[in-house]
Parts: C-alpha cells; structure tokens; sequence
C-alpha cells in the first residue's frame, strides 16, 4: 500500500512546458517531456552509429522500411512477390564462394608445385590460410547460457512447436537461456539444426501472450524464406565480412605510422574497396527481402498473439537499455554489498525485480519512446525496419483471435522448466556486468 501512495504521489506531479506553457504531470523517475509540443521528448540525441557500413544499412533499412510499409499499408499481400534480383544475388554468392575455391586451389598449386623457389611455398601458405579463414561456415552451437534440450523442458517445446506450426514451420532442436535483451533463432551444423535463443532480459518483462508474440516472430522467419538466412547468400555475406575484417588496417591513436605500415595500407586499399563494393551489393540485393521478411514475421506474431500481444511486445523493444541498466545497477549494488545482501542472494528475485520494474513504466513514458523511435528512425539493429512503422502496420492489420494462448497452468510449468537457468544466468549476472 505504501508503494501504491509513492508511486501516485510521484505521478501526480505538475509543471508548466517551458516552450508552450501547457501542463506537464510527471514522474520522476522518467522524463519529464511535454506532450503538446514535443519539448524534451529526445534529450539524449541521436543514437550512435559505428562505422561506415553500419549507418549505409541504416540508411537502406530506414528506406525500404519506409517503401515496403507504404505497400503493405495499400495492400496487405502487395511486399509478398521478392524482388526479381534473386538471380543476381545468386550469382554474387557464388562469386564470392568461387574466390574462396580460387584461393584454395591457387594455394595448393604454389606449394606443391613452387619448391623450386622459396617464394611460391609462402606465398601458397598464406594463400590456403586465407581460404580457411574465408570457407563457408555452418555454424556451431556456440553458448554463453544454459542449452535447454527437449528432455529439459518439455513444456516449453511443446509450446514452441505449437507456436511454429501455426507460423507454417517446425520447431528447434536446442534452446540456448543468457542474460540479453534479445531473441533470435539460428541453424547449426551441416543437417541445418534449429536453435532458438531466449534473452530473460527481454523474456522477463513480458506478458504472457507477448512472448507467443515473441516466439511467432522469431519463428517466422523459418516460414517466410529470408534470404539472408540461407546457406548460399548468409555464408556470402559472412566471407565478406571477414574479408573486411582483415583488410580494414588497425589504427594506433597517437601514433605515427612507419613507412612499411603506410606502404601496406595503400596495398590493401584496392582489394579492401573491391570487397566493400561487393559487400554494398549483396546488402543492396538482399535488404529489402531481409525487410519484407521482418514485417511478414510481425504479421506471424499476430496471427499467433494477437495485434496487441504483438505491439505490446514492439513496446517492450524500447525499453532495452533500462533494462540493461537496471541489471547492472544490480550487479555492481551486489559486488559492492550496497544493502548488506552478498552477491549469491542478490541473483534470488532479480527477474522478478526486473519484470516489476519494466511492469512500472507508465503509458506516458512508452509514448515518449515511441515518439523518440519515430525521431531517431530506431530499429532493433541496421537491418531491421524502423520500429515504429512496424507497430503501425501491427495495430493497422485486421483484429483476429490468437491462434495460440497459453493458459497459467502452462505458463507455471515452463517457468518450472526454465527456474535453474533463471538462477544459474541471476547468478552470471551479478558476477559479470559490475565489472
């Protein structure tokens, strides 16, 4: 009752706009904005962006998120037809793949053939390093968390396939459980094996029907044929981006560069820009198949949620970095023995402490955000669309049934599924992210 009356005496705060004189109620653990004319709706600014390739994805995200919602807006089945650079994307792919062959084979050809020299031997070598270093990956199932597998958590996999086949998909082979502000889903190994990854960052401080709003999207894009997603063009793209990666030359602040160090970046300035080039095409090619593939996998997250699951989950997006914030707050709180609790006991209750305080945030403050990720152009990361024009197109769809609804029986038994990840992540929690 006591926390009722703070919370309503901290909400029930007036101050007049500054620019446009109109009242301001406020709370002060947020900011304080005005409604009428926007005054101090975004005052931490623009959200960084690194690097040069980064923000030409945004700018191309930003741009034919903005198209595609034009379309889908007029006619909802207008963005199902992919772009006809399919073919192209293809032959790109195969280029880079071919080079990787080309190495290989050119590498080979050196040093069983150059030992008359001793410069073809070496040049060989390193030549068959880069191929390996360049081959196509399959990805391996790589985990910082706990890795759930069905006979752990039964429950939970019986919801995630419920979920995949009301998208038109099958479900996951391994469940991977950490600390971030994030879910997706992958494929490992040669067979193409499916994993899915729960953030309990994120996972926490949803409802109940946001997360089948979360599983369907994530699922979705197994049902929707993402290109980027494929072994093809995905492993393309990750050879180019490794090239990148060597080529780029590292930089020492205050220090002036030796003759043979600027002799090597100018060198590396011709296959570098080569291989940006290639690299910006296959984004250009493949970007506005990766968008359409984001807001088919919404429309997913509707058909299994419900529109206001998932744009209560869109929402919940931009709460990220209080949530991280708050969760480091609590690590460094622990490691300090602020409060006189010892690390171990401070991991007991995090997530619920952290699902309350998200459940704390008012609607006044998710506007402001809204508002802000309209400002910014925000999206979950330079290749998604822009957040809020996802949401409109979520509230703008024709209202339906959730295709799946978890009940609290369930909901208690997942929850006992997950319980010693939660504890076993609480714990890496406050161990990790005060340092």
């Amino acid at each position: 009752m006591e926390d009722q009356l703070t919370a309503a005496a901290r909400q029930s705060k007036v101050q007049p706009c500054p620019e446009c004189g109109a009242d301001i109620p406020y709370d002060e653990r947020f900011v304080m904005w005005c409604t009428a004319c926007d005054w101090n709706v975004d005052p931490g600014g623009a959200e960084p962006v690194r690097g040069r390739f980064e923000a030409m994805q945004r700018r191309l995200a930003h741009r034919y998120g903005e198209q595609l919602h034009t379309e889908l807006l007029a006619d909802p089945d207008a963005a199902k037809v992919r772009d006809r650079s399919g073919t192209l994307v293809r032959v790109v792919a195969v280029a880079v793949h071919a080079t990787t062959v080309a190495l290989a084979v050119g590498g080979i050809l050196l040093v069983v053939l150059g030992w008359n020299t001793v410069v073809q031997p070496v040049v060989g070598v390193i030549l068959l390093v880069a191929a390996v270093a360049l081959r196509p990956r399959f990805g391996k199932l790589r985990h910082d968390g706990p890795l759930l597998r069905r006979a752990d958590a039964p429950r939970l996999y019986s919801l995630v396939d419920e979920v995949a086949s009301a998208v038109g998909t099958y479900g996951v082979d391994a469940v991977i459980v950490d600390a971030e502000f994030n879910a997706s889903v992958a494929t490992f190994g040669l067979k193409g094996q499916r994993v899915l990854h729960i953030g309990l960052g994120l996972w926490e401080v949803l409802g109940r029907q946001e997360r089948i709003a979360l599983l369907g999207h994530e699922l979705g894009h197994y049902a929707n044929g993402d290109p980027r997603r494929g072994r093809l063009i995905g492993t393309a793209l990750a050879s180019l981006h490794t090239w990148l990666y060597f080529l780029t030359p590292v930089r020492t602040p205050h220090r002036r560069r030796t003759v043979p160090e600027m002799l090597t970046d100018v060198l590396m300035d011709v296959p570098r820009w080569a291989v940006y080039g290639v690299a910006l095409l296959l984004e250009r090619l493949t970007l506005r198949d990766k968008q359409r593939a984001e807001y088919f996998a919404d429309r997913a997250a509707v058909r299994v949620a419900s529109a206001a699951a998932a744009a209560g989950l869109m929402d919940r997006l931009l709460i990220g970095d209080s949530v991280a914030s708050a969760l480091r707050t609590e690590s460094v709180r622990a490691q300090t023995r602020i409060g006189g609790a010892p690390p171990r006991a401070a991991a007991d209750g995090l997530w619920e402490r952290s699902a309350e305080r998200a459940a704390s945030v008012p609607e006044r403050e998710y506007e402001r955000l809204r508002r802000v990720a309209a400002l910014r152009g925000h999206s979950v990361d330079a290749t998604h669309p822009p957040t809020h024009l996802r949401r409109h197109l979520v509230e703008a769809g024709e209202p339906a049934a959730a295709a799946v609804v978890i009940d609290s029986e369930a909901a208690a038994a997942i929850a006992a599924e997950l319980a010693p990840a939660r504890m076993t992540v609480a714990r890496a929690v406050i161990r990790d992210l005060a340092g």
